[in-house]
């Protein structure tokens, strides 16, 4: 595998306490285990946005956190 198989990626900007820098619409990892913690632990801006796992050679979504409203879940 490359040092990029697995890309994070959102059509809003991603942020959460885990990224060295928030704001990136897309991160890369090699490591598909990681790459779907750390979309599980993140938020978009504005909140509420659907983040996914792709992993790059294929263009297979491995993985989906969908977009949602409510409350409970906003970082505002």
């Amino acid at each position: 595998m490359s040092s990029a198989d697995f890309r994070v990626e959102s059509s809003h900007p991603i942020s959460g306490r885990l990224w060295p820098v928030g704001g990136s619409q897309q991160y890369f990892f090699s490591d598909r285990s990681l790459a779907v913690a750390m979309a599980a632990k993140s938020v978009t801006k504005p909140s509420g946005q659907e983040i996914r796992v792709v992993h790059v050679p294929t263009g297979e979504i491995v993985f989906t956190k969908p977009g949602s409203s409510r409350a409970e879940w906003s970082d505002d």
